[in-house]
């Protein structure tokens, strides 16, 4: 039998076998058989080939497909950062838990993915940024400008400044890669535009006048009628989900903070130590004041372009050193810079460093007043003066003495206050499930919350990374403390859940009383209507002054209201607007709702804008702001036609 089974599987179908096992190991390897994969991803998006656009998403076509995730890690710092910019916008209006909806954080999900597409759409497409848009943007950006010129001390200043610090080749990879990713969208944005006849249509109703006759309806009288139990259960069944008591916890938690902790005070050798160690720090570099012309070079020149723009160079380097030549002049009539140009080549103070190589060179080694070049660049050949030299500045020891006390004293307390924090941290982990051990230990003071919800509450809860913590499900299962929260700088605390409240439905005898008060407002809301309704029905037959005339009311006209007149209210107003102007002479009554009261009002002529009255710049700004909204109307399309050019998967569960 072995023999047989041998001589069956030696031949072709043994190894058509083996070919047929061998392919599952090609595509997966051996290693996917041997553990298992775990997704961490928020949004998937899958790319088909280039060369084949229309390439089935089915195995084992699906490796020829380029895959993009955004992970849950680079989801929540997204939410954080969109969190605490609304926070900052809107204030005490901020809502935590509209903020924590499903509809909101997919809102969220959708613009990264759509920023995702717009990178691999530019990759797929061979999109590429020139260095000279790179160095224009940033030059012109106001953060890096002092007076109005760009600034390169400040520049690198704050580049350093960042955390973590950026060194400028990292910005300039990142605003490339901006750039890039926006050039598509950006110029379909810009693109937008509007026709002279939309224009003059827009213009007659958004100047539209409108005569009106309205008048307020007053409260509907307290519904006083007895409500029965059967009204009440069927009310409380129908709304039963507005009748929930929010899930809410309390906690222990011990702070720790810069107060907490003692620091050193520097003595005299400390001092002078960090002093020649940062010497560098209180010393301002030289400077100097430098203007070019620049004969550009095209990277794809070739060699008789090169050799034209090189004698070029050589000509205006000729101009530009005889006596008495204007150099401003010169600048604004031949320079390609267009940055520089119109400012007669001036390119501001510079310190070392600030400018290519052979170009810094020659600039740190000419005298006042002296003309160089061509000197040979990446940009092609420059002509350089030198307008003016600013000496390097040393600060002494005795005058920057209060700066080194400062930041060697806050050196000191941030070394306690890690210390500290490290020690408290180490305690806890011996007895995780209370803090009290661990804050006597170190003693510090045990404090307790009282109990609040998702939206939060006062002190450390109104926080959101506490807020997270708190509601985690590690905490509230395990009853363990947390790892140290940053509340701010050098200030953190360690949280622990000591009670946990899960959200519930409200019985009905809980809420009983406030299902009664619903029952009597809707049944107001719906008399009100009701006669509201009645009024209008009337008024269409003779007329709304008449309509209320047995009720005592009087009428109010409004003659030659605009859409900018907030008459009585805004919303009324735009209620006035929005609808149907009278046809042949016939006025329709029309109500809206304004809180709990009703508004009737009948339209009885309406006129469009005098455009012999709109000034030309009136008529400019209009039309800028069509354009730009119908360009960015334009781009949301673009980008939602690009969404249909790749398979895009939420993970729904991971919001």
């Amino acid at each position: 039998m072995l023999q047989n089974l041998r001589e069956k599987t030696s031949g072709w179908i043994g190894a058509t076998i083996l070919g047929l096992l061998t392919i599952p190991f090609a595509f997966f390897g051996m290693e996917s058989y041997m553990s298992q994969s775990v997704e961490t991803y928020v949004a998937r998006i899958a790319q088909p080939p280039s060369w084949w656009a229309s390439a089935p998403q089915v195995w084992p076509v699906t490796y020829l497909w380029h895959i993009e995730d955004i992970d849950a890690q680079e989801y929540r710092e997204r939410l954080e950062d969109v969190r605490m910019r609304m926070r900052d916008q809107q204030g005490d209006n901020f809502d935590p838990k509209a903020f924590e909806s499903a509809e909101n954080k997919r809102k969220i999900v959708d613009a990264m993915i759509d920023e995702r597409l717009m990178k691999m759409a530019s990759d797929r497409d061979g999109v590429v940024i020139s260095d000279n848009e790179v160095r224009k943007t940033i030059q012109g950006m106001p953060d890096f400008q002092v007076d109005g010129a760009f600034n390169t001390d400040r520049y690198r200043l704050l580049l350093a400044s960042q955390n973590p610090p950026m060194t400028p080749a990292q910005f300039d990879a990142r605003i490339r890669e901006s750039l890039k990713n926006a050039l598509i969208p950006t110029a379909i944005s810009q693109s937008g535009f509007v026709t002279n006849a939309e224009l003059d249509r827009l213009m007659r109703l958004m100047g539209e006048h409108r005569d009106v006759s309205f008048l307020m309806l007053p409260p509907p009288a307290p519904d006083r009628a007895e409500v029965t139990a059967a009204q009440i259960d069927a009310w409380y069944k129908a709304h039963q989900g507005e009748y929930r008591k929010p899930e809410t916890v309390r906690l222990e938690y011990v702070e720790v903070d810069a107060s907490s902790a003692q620091s050193s005070a520097a003595d005299e050798a400390d001092l002078r130590k960090r002093y020649q160690e940062n010497i560098a720090k209180y010393s301002s570099a030289e400077k100097r004041e430098v203007s070019h012309i620049l004969v550009e070079v095209p990277s794809n020149a070739d060699a008789a372009a090169k050799k034209a723009a090189e004698a070029k160079a050589n000509k205006l380097a000729a101009e530009a050193k005889a006596p008495g030549a204007d150099f401003a002049a010169l600048a604004k009539a031949n320079s390609d810079d267009a940055g520089s140009k119109e400012k007669g080549g001036d390119l501001g103070w510079m310190a070392k460093g600030g400018m290519p190589g052979a170009f810094d060179d020659a600039a740190f080694a000419m005298k006042d007043g002296e003309v160089r070049g061509p000197i040979k660049s990446d940009f092609g050949y420059h002509i350089v003066k030198l307008n003016a030299i600013q000496p390097g500045v040393q600060r002494t020891f005795e005058e920057v003495r209060p700066e080194l006390e400062k930041e060697l004293q806050e050196g000191s307390r941030e070394r306690a206050f890690n210390e500290l924090t490290g020690k408290l941290v180490d305690a806890v982990y011996k007895t995780p499930t209370s803090l009290e051990p661990a804050a006597k230990a170190m003693g510090l003071e045990l404090k307790t919350t009282p109990p609040f919800t998702r939206a939060g509450g006062p002190g450390i809860a109104s926080d959101q990374k506490v807020l997270r913590a708190a509601f985690s499900d590690v905490l509230l299962q395990d009853g363990t403390a947390s790892d140290p929260i940053e509340l701010g700088p050098e200030h953190s605390v360690l949280v622990r859940v000591i009670d946990h409240v899960p959200e519930r439905a409200l019985k009905l005898d809980e809420v009983k009383d406030a299902v009664i008060a619903e029952i009597h407002a809707d049944r107001e809301r719906k008399a009100a209507e009701t006669a509201a309704n009645a009024l209008i029905k009337l008024a269409n037959e003779k007329g709304l002054a008449e309509a209320v005339k047995t009720l005592g009311l009087e009428v109010t006209e409004a003659k030659d209201i605009t859409r900018s007149v907030a008459m009585p209210t805004p919303e009324i107003t735009a209620a006035f607007f929005n609808v149907p102007r009278p046809q042949n002479g016939k006025v329709t009554a029309h109500k809206v709702q304004l809180g709990g009261q009703f508004v009737l009002f009948a339209v009885s002529a309406a006129r469009d804008a005098d455009l012999g009255q709109v000034t030309p710049q009136e008529r400019n700004q209009l039309r800028q702001q069509v354009s730009m909204a119908n360009g960015i109307q334009a781009q949301e399309a673009f980008v939602r036609a690009a969404r249909q050019s790749y398979k895009i998967k939420v993970a729904e569960d991971r919001l």
